[in-house]
């Protein structure tokens, strides 16, 4: 089934000639008029372009210049006046009342200045790192241009210049109401549709569902599940450690306990905290039922406690002491260092000096309670060992046949039971084949030749 690479079109013929031929260049063949194709990339370099530059653009050979009429001027009728009065009054006039409005009061916190009397002096780390260079100026590129004024004066006048006809002002009369408050001399009248349709009627009493009976089953309760009725312990090996090899790693560095915040952290004069007074609590009127429907409704079972059902462990005791050396112990080891001293902030506060009163609503109000302790339902722990031997017998273990991989020849430089012959000019090896030596009384053998390619 081997393929060769090389022209496996072809006949193979003894010779000691290698094949240098490939399957590409005998397919497509060769010709020799043709040149090949030239590459149309431009060359990486700069063309100059030695032609005259004209100075006319897209705007100047599309853009024509038309005369410029005058506008026409549009002469203003004169305005007349309507006859008659003009009623300026509103209905908002008529129904709004004024009332007098007082300003309203701030709400701001109070300014709360952090000053010290220290200076601060510190250089950033951008202050210090980037740092001014010498940097020569940069000449500008501009085309000097120097402003001539214009000597003829300008006398064009505008639209608004000569539509515009410059009237007297009349102000307006204001009919906005004087800001002063009408005070009316009746009573408050606090009558609400609420207050006089409201009928107050009695609450009917709670409906209280009566208490079912509780019936028990006569059978008993089954505890029977899927695991412990599968489950089986069975004796098993004990997982190989994979842990690493205990590899230093050392260091000789001293550690600083200086950080950036202990050097430049001032500390700021805080305010006095404001003091909210808290409500006086007020218990509620009645008694509490501490009852629930799980107190109420719950009935106790007989149920045998559980076994489990665990693997017989093969622990194996060695009495070789306990290697209890880590990497965290050996390479970090405890620095000789101070004990960093607290921060403590100024006492701005003045202290009590009175006898603290300590009552609080809950020690007013706690009535203590009888508590009944619950009767614990944990099973015993007891293991039951298996001694039954473990079946791993599986359809792959019976039914499995093995059989031996075979490797072929090719792959070997010199394959085993075949003896060199020769090579054709092609590239070819030719191997053949031994055969075991037969009894003399039998017919001599005739010998194999194989051709193997290497």
């Amino acid at each position: 089934r081997h393929r060769c690479p090389h022209k496996p079109t072809r006949i193979y013929d003894n010779g000691q000639q290698p094949c240098l031929t490939t399957e590409y260049v005998e397919k497509y063949s060769k010709y020799s008029n043709i040149s090949p194709p030239r590459s149309l990339k431009p060359k990486q370099e700069y063309q100059v372009h030695r032609g005259k530059m004209e100075g006319v653009t897209t705007f100047k050979s599309d853009y024509l210049p038309y005369d410029i009429v005058k506008r026409p001027f549009r002469v203003q009728e004169e305005y007349k006046p309507k006859t008659g009065e003009i009623e300026l009054g509103t209905t908002y006039q008529k129904d709004y009342n004024a009332h007098k409005i007082q300003p309203v009061t701030l709400v701001r916190p109070l300014e709360r200045k952090h000053t010290t009397g220290g200076k601060l002096d510190t250089i950033p780390t951008y202050q210090d790192d980037y740092r001014s260079w010498e940097v020569q100026r940069r000449e500008p590129s501009k085309v000097e241009h120097t402003y001539h004024p214009p000597t003829e004066k300008f006398g064009n006048s505008t639209t608004f210049q000569d539509d515009f006809v410059p009237r007297e002002l009349n102000p307006r009369q204001s009919f906005k109401p004087p800001c002063v408050a009408k005070l009316s001399d009746a009573p408050f009248n606090s009558a609400t549709s609420h207050r006089t349709s409201y009928i107050a009627h009695p609450l009917e009493p709670k409906f209280v569902r009566a208490k079912e009976e509780y019936k028990p089953s006569n059978k008993p309760f089954e505890d029977l599940t899927t695991h412990r009725n599968d489950f089986k312990g069975l004796p098993g090996q004990l997982a190989k450690s994979c842990k690493p090899e205990n590899a230093k790693v050392k260091s000789n560095a001293h550690f600083n306990g200086v950080t950036e915040f202990q050097d430049r952290f001032q500390p700021w004069l805080v305010s006095l905290p404001e003091v909210h007074k808290t409500k006086e609590y007020v218990p509620p009127q009645g008694n509490i039922d501490f009852n629930s429907t799980s107190h109420l409704d719950y009935i106790k079972h007989e149920i045998s406690p559980a076994v489990p059902i665990r693997p017989v462990s093969n622990r194996r005791t060695t009495n070789a002491p306990f290697q209890g050396n880590t990497t965290t112990k050996e390479d970090f080891k405890a620095w000789d260092s101070c004990r960093q001293q607290i921060i403590k902030k100024q006492q701005e506060i003045p202290k009590p000096t009175g006898k603290f009163y300590d009552l609080t609503t809950f020690k007013s109000h706690y009535v203590p309670h009888q508590i009944i302790p619950a009767q614990n339902f944990k099973p015993i722990h007891a293991i039951v060992p298996n001694s039954a031997p473990f079946q791993d017998e599986t359809m792959y273990r019976t039914e499995y046949t093995p059989k031996k991989q075979e490797i072929c020849p090719v792959n070997y430089p010199s394959p085993p039971g075949y003896v060199y012959v020769n090579t054709d000019s092609h590239g070819h090896k030719f191997f053949r084949q031994l055969t075991p030596e037969l009894p003399e009384s039998n017919s001599n053998p005739i010998p194999k030749e194989v051709a193997v390619v290497s």
